[in-house]
């Protein structure tokens, strides 16, 4: 089939995007790269309709039966308003990606499901039941699509995939809201102290996140360096340990380490912006979106040797230590903060990285990819 009735048949085609995590006025980062990647989607024309869970609570009230109830109580309700699927694009493969299966069984629709690394390296390895619930997806789908080479590589190994029908394909980072804004500016804007070396992470605020780790190698650097303030924005997803992070915190400084709640996409750029140093010490990342996000701003990235991140990030571009290791951590933040042309480097090829890797250029292959899933459809109707 040519390009051009390829294009064609994909303007018919109506997708069904499932998903577990969604945005909203009370979670604005709650699925937010999900919201992006439709709305992209809906910019290039494509007929997308979303069913997801927009609240972060509604994992803790209910239980998968009746959350996979949930989802299959709205789609029936779109199926009696007339309204069917060709494509269906399963965002986390359990247990949004069984839904998406048991649609493509009931009415022979396409099932593309999207690997984030939690559904793969967590939630499978909670049971046997649920190991083989995945593996069963996976197995069934049309096309996997995983958002890091790592993340491709455990499915292939651990739920014997075929590579081929394994793609990598992040989610992109949105260069129109992520870009430099002048550091003096973004402090100003903040009310940072203009004379501090700011140091960022954004994220949940969980031991797998490398907490810990930080807070110990921000406490390394401080001995020498008293101007250093550590910023940490994000959802208090273990309340226990926030609390052990917020007593150490006050035993170090309650001036000098600040948590702050789950902020806008604008708001993390001008914070981007405004630091002097994005740090991501995680256990575990299936790609590492929000690296990219700061490197985009023009910020400096320490991260760990994990997931996605050991093939996102190099030596040109930003710095990686191994995981759960202080001391290496402390002394790579140390590295970039005090050597000028280490810095210059890592912010100008952190910049080129973002646009290998902006929004507009990766949904261009995830078009291409339901083209290609689609047409396969109607070769095979022919």
């Amino acid at each position: 089939m040519n390009e051009s009735i390829k294009e064609s048949v994909l303007m018919r085609v109506k997708i069904l995007v499932l998903s577990n995590m969604y945005p909203s006025v009370k979670a604005l980062s709650f699925g937010i790269f999900v919201k992006n990647q439709v709305e992209a989607l809906k910019k290039r024309n494509l007929d997308v309709d979303v069913i997801a869970i927009d609240d972060a609570r509604m994992g803790l009230r209910f239980a998968l039966p009746k959350y996979s109830k949930w989802l299959l109580k709205n789609i029936m309700r779109m199926l009696k308003a007339g309204t069917s699927y060709h494509i269906i694009h399963a965002h986390y493969i359990f247990p949004t990606g069984m839904v998406g299966l048991w649609y493509k069984k009931l009415f022979k629709a396409k099932l593309i499901v999207t690997a984030h690394g939690g559904d793969i390296d967590r939630m499978a390895r909670k049971s046997q039941r649920l190991f083989t619930y995945t593996r069963k997806v996976l197995e069934h789908a049309d096309h996997i699509i995983a958002v890091g080479e790592q993340l491709k590589e455990d499915i292939v190994r651990d739920f014997s995939i075929e590579p081929c029908k394994v793609s990598v394909l992040n989610m992109g980072v949105n260069r129109e809201l992520f870009y430099p804004i002048d550091q003096k500016l973004a402090v100003r804007r903040l009310g940072l102290n203009p004379s501090k070396k700011h140091i960022l992470f954004v994220g949940n605020i969980i031991k797998d996140k490398g907490l810990r780790e930080l807070f110990s190698a921000f406490q390394i650097l401080s001995a020498s360096d008293r101007e250093l303030e550590l910023h940490l924005i994000g959802h208090h997803k273990e309340p226990v340990f926030y609390e052990e992070l917020a007593v150490q915190a006050s035993q170090m400084g309650s001036d000098r380490i600040h948590f702050y709640p789950v902020q806008s996409q604008a708001q993390l750029a001008c914070w981007m912006s405004a630091c002097d140093l994005f740090v991501l010490p995680s256990y575990m990342e299936g790609f590492g979106l929000v690296a990219l996000e700061a490197m985009s701003c023009g910020t400096p990235v320490v991260a760990t040797a994990v997931g996605g991140l050991k093939y996102l990030i190099g030596e040109e571009n930003g710095l990686l230590v191994p995981p759960k290791n202080s001391e290496a951590l402390a002394e790579a933040m140390a590295h970039v903060l005090n050597d000028s042309e280490v810095y210059t480097n890592l912010v100008k090829n952190g910049l080129k990285l973002a646009e290998c890797y902006s929004e507009h250029k990766l949904i261009d292959s995830l078009i291409n990819l339901y083209k290609q899933t689609r047409s396969e459809t109607m070769n095979h109707d022919d």
